[in-house]
């Protein structure tokens, strides 16, 4: 009856004992009665899938509504039978019984293994008899993931590759990756092992800068069996040195006769050994003096003027900068111009001092020439109006009172060397004419 899946209550049993000679008899009648579902409430069998750790505990539980004393049985997946009732044919003691009633069937299976997984049967003897499915589902994590990187250092602009692999998982995982806080898209790869496990590779490629350096690159790996299941690491970049001059001083504008310091600070990965010196088209001056990354030149004048450029290097490359060295006057005082009899007002006109440091080339010496050239044109008016002065004065003294040789009566005389002679030999009877010289 069990393998037929007919299962009856036995209402009466009797056995009729008849003896002859040498013979016994026995006699069994069974009456048997088959419980039926017919004009019955309604029966629903139901159950759930099961998600478990392989080494965990998996309960499968079977669930009658409105159950008139039918019988629950369990079956695995080859349909031998886990628990009838609530009794246990199958000798596993992984499996045990957790709770039994008219409306549940509870079992739980202990340290599960891949070998557990399938569809678990429920069934509940009704007419017809119903059956209910709960499908075990073992997930087994993957190892730690593993980190390569095609080079240990990348040089800024290169392309560098990495890849994260996650061996041995049930399902196969997923992997994302992080470059600090920013997600990148990898390429995955899945293989099916030959015990039905999965190795799970990511490849990930991408340009370096130098603002990489030290950012961490984290594989994370997704599966149901694990959480902030990660590797991280951390990106060490190598570039070119970044070079900048510096003025320690003069603070203003350099000026003749002034000395002068220039700092050149490189940075770089790696740290640059090499820092040097040169003057664009020339030789730096005599005076100039290196120590280290600093410059030094004494006593300037307009004969260093020109490009200073400071060049370092490192094993990635070299770079530099420049410095545009514009030597200004020394400061002056401009005498006032005075005379013995004349007090000229005066007005002393300032030239500005240009605050622009001289690395910005031509542009600051021009701005400046258009104010001296204005202060010189200021003077030179200023010395053509004095000597205008002095002229006036000097023709003012010059100036009186002139005789002429014309005689008085020299209208009479026939021709002009008769009124001459005539005319020889004293002005006392011409008439006083003045002359001026203009």
């Amino acid at each position: 009856a069990h393998k037929a899946h007919i299962h009856t209550h036995t209402q009466s049993c009797t056995a009729n004992l008849v003896g002859t000679h040498n013979s016994v008899r026995f006699e069994i009648l069974f009456s048997l009665t088959l419980k039926t579902n017919r004009g019955g409430r309604s029966q629903n069998l139901v159950t759930d899938n099961v998600e478990v750790m392989e080494g965990d505990v998996a309960v499968i539980s079977c669930r009658v509504k409105n159950n008139d004393d039918s019988v629950i049985q369990l079956l695995n997946p080859n349909r031998q039978t886990i628990y009838f009732r609530d009794v246990r044919p199958l000798k596993d003691a992984r499996f045990q019984l957790v709770n039994f009633s008219d409306n549940e069937l509870r079992v739980s299976l202990s340290n599960v293994s891949l070998s557990d997984e399938g569809r678990y049967v429920c069934q509940l003897y009704t007419d017809p008899p119903q059956e209910a499915y709960a499908d075990i589902t073992v997930l087994i994590p993957p190892g730690n993931p593993i980190i390569e990187s095609r080079e240990g250092q990348v040089i800024e602009g290169n392309e560098t590759e990495m890849t994260c692999t996650a061996m041995g998982s049930k399902p196969a995982a997923t992997i994302r990756w992080m470059k600090g806080d920013k997600e990148l898209q990898g390429i995955s790869k899945v293989e099916e092992t030959y015990d039905h496990m999965f190795t799970v590779t990511s490849q990930l490629r991408f340009i370096v800068t130098k603002e990489d350096d030290g950012v961490p690159v984290v594989c994370i790996v997704d599966h149901p069996a694990v959480k902030d299941f990660q590797a991280l690491t951390y990106l060490v970049v190598h570039y070119k040195p970044e070079v900048k001059i510096i003025v320690e001083f003069p603070d203003g504008l350099p000026r003749e006769g002034q000395n002068m310091e220039l700092s050149c600070q490189a940075k770089g990965k790696p740290h640059p050994q090499q820092i040097n010196w040169v003057k664009v088209d020339d030789d730096l001056p005599s005076h100039a003096l290196i120590t280290g990354p600093d410059l030094y030149i004494e006593n300037l004048n307009k004969t260093y003027n020109g490009t200073y450029r400071c060049f370092a290097a490192n094993s990635v490359g070299e770079s530099y900068d420049d410095y545009i060295l514009y030597v200004y006057d020394a400061p002056t005082t401009t005498p006032i111009p005075t005379t013995a009899t004349t007090t000229i007002p005066t007005t002393t006109i300032s030239l500005p001092e240009a605050t622009a440091d001289s690395r910005a080339g031509e542009g600051a010496p021009r701005a400046v020439d258009h104010a001296v050239i204005g202060g010189v044109v200021a003077v030179v008016v200023f010395a053509m109006l004095c000597l205008l002065i002095i002229l006036g004065r000097y023709f003012a003294r010059h100036k009186g009172t002139y005789f002429t040789h014309e005689a008085k009566g020299a209208d009479d005389a026939a021709d002009a060397d008769t009124a001459i002679i005539n005319a020889e030999g004293g002005h006392n009877n011409s008439d006083e004419k003045k002359e001026y010289y203009i």
